[in-house]
């Protein structure tokens, strides 16, 4: 591995390497943070068989990233409040930038980028004014800092890009903090979170509440089917036994639908649902619990709850290429769910892998390079 990084050293150098691309990387389908046992964070790419392809070291907790759609590059973000992303080639794990939040700014750990990879955007806490802001950096130009727009709401956490659209998906989870209070919810009380789309220059084009019973379910986290399709994952912050359903269908033009499992398998969940991905050409939806250590998997045709997976710890989730829903858990655990709720452990590392498995945008069969 060191040799063949050299020799594509020496080829940038000289202008005569092709540009690099994914099948560089190692063809990695997925990526996540994670902790290892020395205590030092990373940001690990997986193949599909669940494998190692890459690692690269994190100056701190890592939360989600950002993969380009183009160049083999992924964007790690900092854990909330962190004010550190990481711009990685994945080629050769060599840090490209380091893109830093402007003062009286944090990341909330999650970016998204343009269609064409040339902008960055990125989800971010004005602290001092309690207000949401979307950050936008210039991919072409070394992730410098060009502007930032309003959020449509106060604590932004996920980010999306529409699929054929330069509209961007928020999901405002309506939590104030404060990096002088730590991680303390400041405002539970008046919250109100919502999802917004909004343009690149700023105009908010739709804005959704779910209503009063909801309004302590904060929207977090996010996935987007090929037709424009919404899933939500929410996390609610009041009693767990109380929680309302916390998936959400959700198309233009029309309200949030929520979706739940009949009662005893929705308190599986504890209030707390940490991922969502759609699978099967979105023809199911799943949300995780670390708490409840359960994935429940929905029909998005009949809207109806299919079936329950139990695994400790699970988190990070993602579709998997051809049916199903790959997995990472907090205890180093990588596996897959087919369409009939079978799961298969892949590997076991020892690894705490963190909240997200971020599926790389065309995924490949992987191969294991060193």
């Amino acid at each position: 591995m060191v040799a063949r990084r050299a020799v594509l050293a020496g080829l940038l150098a000289t202008g005569l390497a092709p540009k690099a691309t994914w099948a560089d990387a190692g063809n990695p389908a997925y990526v996540t943070a994670a902790l290892r046992p020395d205590g030092v964070y990373t940001l690990c790419g997986l193949g599909i068989g669940g494998q190692i392809i890459f690692e690269v070291d994190l100056p701190a907790r890592g939360h989600a990233a950002a993969a380009h759609p183009i160049r083999p590059e992924v964007i790690a973000f900092a854990r909330r409040p962190g004010t550190f992303a990481l711009v990685i080639d994945c080629s050769t794990g060599a840090e490209i930038a380091r893109v830093t939040a402007p003062d009286g700014r944090h990341f909330y750990g999650h970016g998204a980028f343009s269609a064409d990879g040339s902008t960055l955007y990125t989800t971010e806490n004005d602290f001092d004014a309690a207000r949401g802001v979307i950050g936008i950096w210039d991919a072409r130009q070394g992730y410098i800092r060009v502007a930032e727009i309003a959020s449509g709401g106060i604590g932004p956490h996920d980010i999306l890009r529409l699929p054929g659209t330069e509209t961007l998906v928020v999901a405002n989870g309506g939590i104030e903090t404060h990096p002088d209070s730590g991680r303390a919810k400041l405002n539970l009380p008046t919250m109100r979170p919502n999802l917004s789309y909004v343009s690149p220059d700023g105009a908010v084009l739709e804005q959704l509440e779910l209503g009063a019973d909801y309004r302590m379910n904060s929207i977090r986290h996010l996935d987007v089917a090929p037709d424009g399709t919404v899933a939500l994952a929410m996390q609610w912050q009041g009693d767990p036994l109380d929680a309302p359903a916390l998936l959400g269908l959700h198309q233009r033009g029309s309200p949030i639908e929520p979706l739940a499992a009949d009662n005893a398998d929705h308190l599986e969940l504890q209030g707390y649902a940490g991922s969502v991905a759609f699978s099967n050409g979105a023809r199911l939806v799943g949300i995780s619990s670390p708490r409840g250590g359960v994935v429940q998997v929905f029909n998005t045709a009949s809207r109806a709850f299919a079936h329950s997976i139990a695994a400790p710890d699970v988190c990070g989730l993602s579709g998997r290429a051809g049916s199903g829903f790959c997995f990472a858990t907090g205890e180093g655990d990588v596996g897959y769910w087919s369409s009939v709720a079978q799961a298969v452990l892949l590997r076991s590392h020892p690894r705490s892998f963190d909240n997200h498995l971020i599926p790389i945008a065309q995924p490949m069969a992987a191969t294991t390079f060193r």
